[in-house]
């Protein structure tokens, strides 16, 4: 008897947390999977200096068209900060955090960091803030934070020997002198493991994100996700690295190589298992610029920039926001209840896991056009029920009629990117990825278009499982 998504979906499912730490995260795009189809977030540039250096960052500024850590398009003075973020919240109500995450390292700039937040505090007391950091000077601030509740810290740790560290990072700069080698990486995990600890005494949900260097830290990274649980960590965010060459890093000019897709999957697995539950893995981050606003996936960012917003009047209202906000919570309650009243069904299945492809938009639905993906949303279907199992970004190939005559090698490498997939469900499909899916033997659904993509994914997904198809999936 296999069990439906409303029994298996756990990391989408908040019911099992304490009440005041549900409070803390169920509007929270990034500590909740679920919540991130609704909620928006947003990112302010305010600290563009850093203590240390990563092979892997290359801090930017005024670049457009890359979405990474460490990109902005400008940096922000708090003030400034604090009137972009309260225009946002009314231009886009669903906006419940914010966070500052450098373009340096938010506690470099400590100063620039604290007064950003005591601002905001008084001037938008409804929104969650957010710090992330590379933990060097995280012990040096968490009395600070706590009094002023920030109750969200990502910390970024990549190891637990400085072996392994000292191959991430060249040098620290720390307490006015610049140390290098294993000295340096003694000093940096010491400090943040310290710090993630201090945080967790301080009743402050802790993020740990760790970048997935298959050919450097790829075996470690299993003993990281067992430290940092063991510490108290809330949840763990096993990320790719991003090392193409253009981009100026230096493992990307030295030519380090970028995980899989497979390989991300089986090293965020193997620390699922860690943790006994999906939940304490999180797969459903976009390693955002450090300029971001808007959903998860989606980047409004140049449409709030300086000279966009001088002249325009803020009109901030908590009142108004949390009426748009009482809406979205309506519809994930409608969602949840359409996926509890799937039927059970009874079916033996098969012991083999597929996996679903997904285009949405947000709201939880399956509500995009096949053409109009600029990513997926990908599903692991088996016996158990369903898994979120990552995204996978793609370039959107369809601009309108004359463009897409010209985006055949574009669509090709879209196809490829889901072809380890059974299927892909969109609100529409045009006849040319249709024909060209066949090459993949990649199924294209589009007759659950405007479902929820929990109860979709489930429905369609069960068929390619079921006992009774297994000479058809074995062809």
């Amino acid at each position: 008897m296999g069990c439906s998504t409303s029994c298996s979906s756990k990391s989408g499912d908040l019911d099992f947390l304490p009440e005041h730490v549900r409070q803390k995260v169920y509007n929270h795009p990034c500590y909740s999977q679920e919540a991130h189809h609704h909620y928006a977030r947003m990112h302010v540039a305010v600290a563009p200096a850093c203590n240390i250096q990563c092979n892997y960052c290359n801090r930017k500024y005024d670049c457009s068209n890359e979405s990474r850590p460490g990109v902005v398009s400008e940096v922000l003075a708090p003030e400034e900060a604090v009137k972009k973020v309260m225009i946002v919240g009314m231009e886009i109500p669903q906006m419940t955090v914010v966070g500052i995450a450098g373009p340096g390292d938010s506690l470099a700039d400590g100063h620039k960091t604290l007064k950003t937040f005591r601002l905001l505090r008084e001037k938008t007391p409804d929104i969650k803030l957010c710090l992330s950091t590379n933990g060097l000077l995280l012990l040096d601030y968490v009395d600070k934070l706590k009094e002023l509740n920030i109750d969200h810290v990502t910390i970024t740790i990549n190891a637990t020997t400085p072996e392994t560290a000292k191959k991430i990072y060249p040098w620290i700069f720390y307490n006015h002198k610049r140390y290098k080698g294993i000295e340096a990486a003694k000093i940096l995990l010491e400090r943040q493991y310290e710090g993630l600890m201090a945080c967790v005494k301080n009743d402050i949900l802790v993020k740990v994100n760790s970048v997935f260097i298959p050919d450097i830290n790829g075996e470690e990274l299993v003993e990281v996700s067992k430290k940092v649980k063991e510490l108290g960590a809330f949840l763990h965010n096993i990320m790719p690295l991003i090392s193409k060459a253009e981009y100026g890093t230096k493992f990307g000019l030295d030519g380090v190589k970028e995980p899989t897709h497979q390989q991300l999957k089986d090293i965020q697995d193997k620390c699922s298992s860690i943790w006994g539950t999906d939940f304490g893995i999180m797969r459903h981050c976009r390693q955002c610029r450090a300029d971001a606003v808007g959903l998860l996936g989606e980047d409004r960012g140049s449409e709030f920039t300086k000279d966009k917003i001088n002249n325009i009047d803020i009109k901030y209202s908590v009142e108004a926001r949390e009426q748009v906000q009482l809406k979205i919570e309506n519809w994930r309650k409608l969602l949840k209840e359409a996926s509890k009243e799937m039927e059970e069904k009874e079916a033996i299945y098969t012991d083999e896991k597929i996996l679903i492809a997904v285009a949405s938009s947000g709201d939880g639905l399956i509500n995009q056009h096949f053409g109009h993906a600029h990513e997926f949303l990908i599903y692991e279907v088996s016996k158990k029920g369903i898994k979120f199992v990552h995204h996978r970004k793609v370039q959107q190939y369809c601009h309108g009629d004359i463009a897409c005559l010209d985006g055949a090698n574009i669509l090709e490498d879209t196809i490829k990117t889901i072809s380890d997939c059974k299927a892909v469900l969109c609100a529409k499909i045009g006849f040319e990825p249709r024909d060209i899916m066949k090459n993949y033997s990649i199924d294209p659904v589009d007759e659950v278009a405007y479902q929820p993509i929990e109860k979709a994914v489930w429905e369609i997904g069960r068929k390619y499982i079921l006992k009774e198809n297994a000479n058809v999936l074995a062809n």
